[in-house]
């Protein structure tokens, strides 16, 4: 199950960087506490300016994934749940949508799963031979720019797992020894596509 996580988040980390803007990984591993596995990722996306504003300096936004577990009640009392249903077309910005991405129309050639109707979940609970996981997951996202946080955190999570459930063909047959190695591959290629090429993926005036 992790594992499907870590292809895609590199995949589509991939495709969100260039010419100067894009992810850089900090950290990308494993986590293990008092029996407890999961997988901790810190990333920060740099964004050479936003759209309603000019900044001399490049800003950026840091983004931390980490279990949901051993939280302390200030923080459990500031936690926010935001649903996503990714074969819901209207959470998708118009700039944002594709046709290959989309929940409602892809069906798996090898798996058969999909496409998803708009009832997908209550279908799936009379499903019992279709697998499924419950994921929990904490994520923390710092903005250094005002006003551009609430626009932009339900917009990347909705787009990464409509693109998670549409990349099954590319991650499903994967071991976590070959994700593993497409790990330290993807951090050195998206290093360098920050550095080079054109500005490319999500904009933040797509989502205006």
């Amino acid at each position: 199950p992790c594992g499907l996580t870590l292809y895609c988040g590199g995949e589509a980390s991939k495709n969100e960087t260039g010419g100067g803007e894009g992810i850089e990984v900090l950290k990308n591993e494993p986590y293990e506490k008092e029996g407890e596995k999961g997988q901790y990722t810190h990333k920060i996306y740099h964004l050479k300016r936003a759209p309603w504003f000019s900044m001399k300096r490049p800003g950026m936004l840091t983004l931390t994934a980490e279990p949901v577990h051993k939280l302390d009640v200030p923080t459990w009392k500031s936690v926010e749940v935001v649903p996503i249903d990714i074969a819901d077309g209207e959470q998708v910005a118009p700039a944002d949508y594709k046709a290959d991405e989309d929940p409602a129309l892809f069906k798996s050639a090898k798996t058969g799963r999909g496409p998803l109707g708009p009832n997908w979940k209550k279908e799936l609970v009379s499903k019992a031979d279709c697998p499924r996981m419950c994921a929990y997951k904490l994520v923390t996202v710092k903005f250094k720019w005002w006003g551009l946080q609430n626009k932009q955190e339900k917009r990347i999570f909705t787009n990464f797992h409509r693109q998670l459930f549409c990349w099954i063909d590319k991650w499903v047959e994967l071991t976590m020894e070959d994700i593993r190695r497409m790990e330290a591959e993807t951090q050195k290629e998206l290093e360098e596509l920050r550095k080079q090429g054109q500005v490319r993926g999500t904009s933040a005036a797509d989502a205006e």
